[in-house]
């Protein structure tokens, strides 16, 4: 079985500036439930259907298959739960490791988000200057929850 160990910062935009355009990514959701997550997303030229399981600490089961992108643009534009989600992912390499950097655009815009993932959940992390505070435990920040409850909408406190 896949398991995916990752972990979720927000950014320091004072920190952080893009090295390149990034590539866009259009993704939606067949299915958001807490138990599991069916997603469908075109990240540049290719396609891919996503499984995901429900979240343990930062682990969670994750299987990921390549699909045509013309099937991709139907299931977005005919099946997925509406509003979808947009946003460039930025790849940049610190310590060894390769953070995706997420900036979102839409309903979602003005949140920046980087992932890290990990061997195991005890991993020692490198950070950059740029990383802030850790939202990993933090539902809000799930791609599947931003759809049901944009960033635009919280409340600043």
């Amino acid at each position: 079985m896949a398991k995916e160990i990752e972990r979720k910062y927000l950014i320091n935009r004072a920190a952080w500036t893009p090295q390149g355009e990034g590539i866009h990514f259009k993704q939606g959701y067949l299915n958001a439930q807490k138990e599991r997550v069916v997603r469908v997303r075109i990240e540049g030229a290719k396609a891919k259907l996503t499984i995901k399981g429900i979240t343990t600490g930062v682990t969670r089961s994750e299987f990921e298959y390549l699909i045509p992108v013309e099937d991709a643009a139907i299931l977005l534009d005919n099946l997925c739960e509406q509003p979808l989600i947009d946003k460039h992912r930025h790849k940049e390499v610190h310590g060894g490791k390769t953070w995706e950097i997420d900036v979102f655009h839409g309903e979602n815009e003005g949140l920046v988000v980087a992932e890290i993932e990990l061997a195991s959940e005890d991993e020692k992390i490198d950070f950059p200057a740029w990383v802030g505070e850790e939202v990993s435990s933090d539902p809000r920040y799930f791609n599947s929850n931003l759809l049901k409850h944009p960033f635009k909408n919280w409340t600043k406190a």
